[in-house]
């Protein structure tokens, strides 16, 4: 394969280099009051009744997709008034000295997701603490309908949403076709701020749709200027694998990547390219987890989105002989055998491959439980939202590990300079595949994605040159499941495991002693801005739950653009109908 013509688009958030930093004392002061609600705490949570409406983010590194420099950045009501050289304010302006400013979104999550007889164990406020904590201050989660009705499923996430406490918007799952499904997708899209919809050729009897719903499903998408998304494999043949495994007694969590190869993620992949060329729309596949899906998507130029799990790992925990360990490595497309996880990185090292998602939907060890005896009982899904963002600091802004190697190599929209580093060309180049892309895909940017006048102040502070990078943990009232553990332990040490917040308490857990394991220093999210405000902090979380801001997302983006020619000149080329004349019979 050649990763040169792998063309397509990932989300994964960004990592970005910076150097220490420091707080005044009177700026410390003011920064542990802030937060949201009506005063008081809750499981240790601190907030006042008001945040405060003006900040100044001075002595930093201000890193856009297209550029760096330094300079200060104002906040005023949490939205960016000013970015330049100096900056003078007053003395009711809270300061930060800082010497760095990215920040992410996750566009592939699924949380308090019911699934598989069961629901995920992070709901809107324990799973967004946790991406929060990791510097990422927005998501976008999925809704499913309830009883058939989008709307329905629309106003059931409004309220499990309720505890959120940090930005979020919806993507809409398709599961069925009708009349009624067509007239409720213009209503999201019109009114409820939806501009993605999400078709499953996987999961035969529950979330599967057949060709026709998903030919349905990309015209309606079309004309709405909403985004066709699918998870890409082919649910019959996944069926019949599956029958196959257990008819040979391989009922254990190694049967899944058994009874769902690489080829039958292709060729789904190939078949959903395919009609969408024919419908001449966008198609955004998610999760993508191998060489040969990669291939056609690249092959067609379409968005991809593979999830970081599929970046570092690789299949061998499937075979663990505890059972509890391999089934936390159960997902879908799974995990797949190393080699894969390679190409992947190779092709997002390198400008190829855009952006990365988590695919974040947790499951406690009783709950993989379930299938103990039979894989395809075991609730699908891992985590990632907090580590996302040191796994890819290890794996690509590391010279040891990335793939850059050429100036060449580099994306086209960096503003290069004769005497940029590496790594000041390719802190750029995450910002672009940690937020910036994510942003216009979903038509967000410039209100999101971007340091930039105008825009929401999303900003986290990242402290490279941490010796230790102690990551203030939440503990869950669950047993926790980290398919990252022992890769963590193994690899890139040192780093403090997260567990997921309790609904009911946070508490610190204790460091695993790595010293024998330590090869480098991760790094730290020193402090956390989401629109102007401090979120995270000291390594504690300073919102309460029910602060957040759903985020409606406009139709019609940058990939449309082109496509009503494109139609016109498709129709052009069919030179019919051919007029002719009736003969006498």
């Amino acid at each position: 394969m050649a990763i040169s013509q792998i063309i397509s688009l990932f989300l994964l958030h960004l990592l970005l280099p910076l150097a220490s930093i420091s707080l005044s004392q009177s700026s410390h002061q003011l920064m542990c009051e802030v937060g949201t609600g009506n005063g008081g705490s809750i499981g240790g949570i601190s907030w006042l009744p008001a945040s405060l409406s003006k900040l100044l983010i001075k002595g930093g590194t201000v890193v856009n997709a297209h550029r760096q420099e330094r300079g200060y950045v104002y906040v005023e009501d949490g939205i960016i008034v000013a970015v330049k050289p100096n900056i003078k304010v007053g003395d009711e302006v809270m300061v930060l000295d800082a010497t760095g400013m990215p920040r992410g979104i996750d566009p592939h999550t699924h949380l308090d997701a019911e699934f598989m007889g069961t629901v995920a164990v992070d709901d809107f406020f324990s799973g967004q603490a946790a991406a929060l904590a990791g510097g990422t201050t927005m998501h976008i989660d999925f809704v499913h309908p309830v009883n058939g009705s989008l709307m329905s499923g629309f106003e059931a996430y409004e309220k499990k949403a309720s505890k959120s406490c940090m930005d979020y918007g919806f993507h809409m799952v398709i599961r069925h076709w009708d009349e009624s499904v067509s007239k409720e997708m213009e209503i999201m899209v019109k009114e409820n701020g939806i501009n993605s919809f999400k078709f499953f050729m996987v999961y035969k009897g529950t979330f599967m749709v057949d060709d026709k719903v998903l030919l349905r499903g990309m015209k309606r998408c079309k004309s709405l200027g909403a985004l066709a998304m699918v998870h890409a494999e082919n649910g019959d043949a996944v069926f019949e694998g599956q029958k196959r495994m257990i008819e040979l007694g391989i009922t254990v969590p190694e049967g899944h990547a058994l009874s769902r190869p690489p080829m039958l993620e292709a060729e789904a992949t190939m078949r959903a390219i395919r009609l969408a060329s024919f419908m001449n729309t966008p198609l955004y596949v998610v999760h993508v987890m191998c060489i040969d899906a990669m291939e056609e998507i690249a092959k067609a130029r379409k968005t991809g989105e593979p999830v970081v799990s599929g970046l570092v790992l690789d299949d061998s925990k499937l075979w663990d002989p505890d059972f509890i360990t391999a089934a936390k490595y159960v997902m879908s497309p799974p995990i797949r055998e190393s080699g894969h996880n390679k190409a992947l990185q190779a092709a997002l090292s390198t400008g190829v491959l855009h952006l990365v998602g988590t695919g974040h939907c947790t499951f406690s060890s009783s709950q993989k439980a379930f299938g103990i005896d039979d894989f395809r009982k075991i609730p699908n899904g891992v985590n990632g939202k907090m580590q996302k963002r040191f796994l890819y600091f290890n794996f690509l802004l590391d010279p040891q590990h990335s793939y850059i190697h050429t100036r060449k190599q580099v994306c086209t929209h960096i503003e290069l300079k004769q005497h940029m580093s590496f790594q000041t060309i390719f802190v750029s180049i995450c910002c672009h595949v940690s937020v910036t892309c994510s942003a216009r895909i979903f038509n967000i940017y410039p209100r999101k994605g971007a340091i930039l006048v105008g825009s929401d102040a999303d900003i986290i502070i990242f402290n490279e040159l941490r010796n230790k990078s102690k990551i203030s943990s939440f503990e869950n009232q669950y047993e926790c499941i980290r398919s990252f553990e022992q890769f963590l332990i193994q690899s890139v040490q040192p780093f403090y495991l997260d567990q997921y917040i309790s609904r009911f308490s946070i508490d610190l857990i204790n460091s695993i002693d790595q010293s024998s394991h330590v090869s480098r220093t991760l790094g730290k999210v020193e402090v956390t801005i989401s629109r102007g405000r401090i979120v995270w902090k000291d390594d504690e979380l300073k919102v309460a739950p029910g602060s957040g801001k759903y985020i409606p997302m406009p139709p019609f983006g940058f990939l449309f653009d082109g496509i009503e020619k494109t139609d016109a000149k498709l129709i052009s080329s069919f030179k019919a109908p051919v007029h002719r004349f009736k003969s006498d019979v």
